[in-house]
């Protein structure tokens, strides 16, 4: 039987109605029986090259697009098309070519202008990309591809505002446009709005429950805000959907790492560096996972290959640095430390001064500025160095008010300074943390004197007379760090660092002691209820600053404490100190060893596992018991 054109017309009706309904199976086979009846319906050619394209065979849809095309040369929508598979093929040079044809025959064409924005975007050009957009958006101001493209555009372009106004507008025409809920979380987690950005992502994934994108976007927010046993699940649900996603790989390892599972964390990370060998973060977070697990030299190795994929990649600088310094090595450390001021955690904390930076040349009369940049404990540690400039030239040195009366006590003629007051007047300046490598400082040459700091005499001699009825040694006690916001990983440094008091219960054991409460901050509040036995006496609130404390210090026979500025404030003092350390040791406590070149009156005591306290604790008992025998 001959066939008709109306029932081909009929057919091809009924894989148009169906393809609209999304039965796309349903739509080929009447497309293809048409193309069989009449190989010249260039329409249903068109189309047939549409559902492949959907159905994610673009090869093949841009072959039955060309045929059409090759007939109806005149068709802007056929070119229009073609471009948009184009751009899924990653063929955006071509597909501008496509889409600039469809826009001559058809000048207010908002679907192509939408698509060649995307090849300009594609091929770096944003700036033409966004003017492309904007003139689709001129034709039809409510197409939300158009407007959530250039919301794209302007977030490449560094435009978080406009980036947000535009994905916003996209879904006001379209409320349930999951890609444009993920981008608007995305510009928002930028911007530190991160309750927003969760509430945006979590919205795109009841939209769309495997948008693999949204969820590794919100791991990467729930790591960032420390909540990590969350970002755990949602980042290996992303590698459920797509077991091949390299950046997946890596945020788990950093979660994994970040909760002090190196070991799990370290063959994550081998397989996010092997399936994408040129991403720097990945090798930076396998360096961390080997940090922590004790295996410097493959770390530095790695955070190595990290620099060589980007030369100015601050983290994996600093993060090398830090296994330089743990290993001994610091000449090389040092040198590597520069590159902090460069970190997130430390962005915007260089101070920008016009003056030059020193960095050991002779000072030839002029005037020095030293500045504070981190903790109280760093400035401690590092205001040894000042006494050893001052009198090559005037020096200055600025400090956190807590500190400023106790480093009047520093040798020589050094200016203390506040910091927040107005400076005088420098020829140069330095960071603290810059002075040993300025002095090139190894481990040998660490200015490590009995002591360089000094307690008010009068204010230790107030402390002695309160002190004298006090039987047995007298032993200050610090057990927790300064808990650290904004920043989730200084928060977990600060967790593992510190334990309650509690923890210390096995202290009450040793015979003839008196216990004094050194403890500052929320944690201090422990010292109302110590443990049983324990004679302890509270006097934080009487210490208002370090020389309160220092003068304190000085009438002690000994000071127990967790790594916090109060072990560098003993040290520097020259007082007997026993560090109480974590597993995951700061860098300037080295590794192997239970003395510190820093401080000669320093012993450490070290976690031989991770949050392991208890062994810790009963290892001090049994120093303080065993000291008698000693020297008394």
């Amino acid at each position: 039987m001959t066939s008709t054109p109306a029932s081909i017309a009929d057919l091809y009706r009924q894989g148009f109605a169906a393809h609209q309904a999304g039965r796309l199976q349903e739509a080929e086979q009447a497309y293809r029986q048409v193309l069989g009846m009449d190989p010249e319906h260039i329409d249903a050619q068109h189309l047939l090259g549409v559902v492949a394209h959907q159905v994610g065979r673009n090869d093949l849809a841009v072959d039955f697009i060309g045929r059409a095309i090759a007939k109806a040369p005149r068709r802007p929508d056929f070119h229009s098309n073609l471009g948009l598979v184009l751009n899924q093929l990653g063929r955006h040079a071509e597909a501008e070519a496509a889409l600039l044809a469809a826009l001559r025959l058809r000048p207010k064409y908002a679907d192509a202008l939408n698509n060649l924005g995307i090849a300009l975007a594609a091929q770096g050009r944003n700036e033409e990309a966004v003017a492309t957009y904007r003139k689709a958006l001129k034709l039809q101001s409510n197409h939300p591809d158009a407007s959530n493209n250039l919301g794209l555009a302007y977030a490449s372009l560094g435009r978080p505002l406009e980036a947000e106004a535009r994905y916003r507008a996209a879904l006001r025409f379209k409320p349930d446009f999951a890609e444009a809920h993920g981008n608007l979380g995305l510009v928002l987690a930028g911007q530190g709005r991160c309750d927003e950005a969760e509430t945006s992502y979590r919205a795109a994934l009841c939209l769309r429950p495997t948008y693999r994108d949204a969820l590794n976007n919100l791991g990467v927010l729930l790591s960032d805000g420390g909540r990590w046993a969350e970002a755990e699940v949602v980042l290996r649900e992303a590698l459920r959907i797509n077991p091949d996603a390299a950046d997946a790989y890596r945020n788990l390892g950093a979660v994994l790492t970040h909760q002090k599972r190196a070991a799990e964390a370290e063959p994550v990370l081998r397989v996010a560096a092997r399936l994408g060998p040129e991403a720097p973060e990945a090798h930076l977070n396998l360096g961390a996972a080997l940090h922590d697990l004790r295996r410097l030299g493959e770390a530095e190795a790695a955070y190595r290959e990290a620099v060589r994929l980007d030369p100015d990649f601050a983290d994996a600088h600093t993060n090398r640095a830090y296994s330089l310094l743990l290993a001994g090595r610091l000449e090389e450390g040092w040198r590597e430390y520069e590159w902090r001021w460069r970190t997130r955690q430390l962005a915007g904390g260089a101070r920008g001064f016009d003056a030059p930076l020193w960095s050991g040349e002779p000072l030839e009369g002029r005037t020095l500025l030293l500045h504070a940049e981190q903790g109280l404990g760093d400035t401690l540690q590092f205001a040894r160095y000042a006494p050893l400039v001052e009198g090559a030239g005037r020096v200055i040195l600025e400090v956190q008010r807590p500190l400023a009366r106790l480093m009047a006590s520093l040798p020589g003629n050094i200016q203390i300074v506040v910091r927040g007051d107005s400076l005088p007047t420098f020829d140069i300046h330095c960071p603290l943390l810059s002075l040993p490598r300025a002095f090139g400082t190894t481990l040998d040459s660490i200015p490590s004197s009995a002591k360089y700091l000094t307690a008010d005499p009068d204010a230790a001699e107030g402390w002695r007379q309160r002190l004298a009825h006090r039987a047995g040694r007298r032993i200050g006690l610090v057990w927790a760090g300064e808990a650290r916001k904004g920043f989730a990983e200084l928060a977990a440094v600060d967790a593992r660092r510190s334990m309650p008091l509690s923890a210390m219960a096995a202290l009450a054991e040793v015979a003839d002691v008196s216990y004094i409460s050194l403890q500052k901050g929320a944690p201090a509040a422990q010292a109302g209820e110590p443990p049983p036995g324990m004679a302890l006496t509270d006097v934080a609130d009487e210490l208002t600053d370090f020389a309160d404390t220092a003068a304190l210090i000085e009438n002690l026979d000994l000071v127990i404490s967790v790594d916090t500025s109060v072990a560098h404030l003993a040290g520097a003092l020259g007082k007997p100190v026993w560090l109480l350390n974590r597993y995951d040791t700061c860098w300037r406590w080295l590794l192997n060893r239970d003395d510190s070149p820093w401080y000669p009156s320093l012993r450490q005591f070290r976690q031989t596992a991770q949050g392991d306290w208890p062994s810790v604790v009963r290892a001090v008992r049994d120093a303080l018991i065993a000291l008698p025998a000693q020297d008394g």
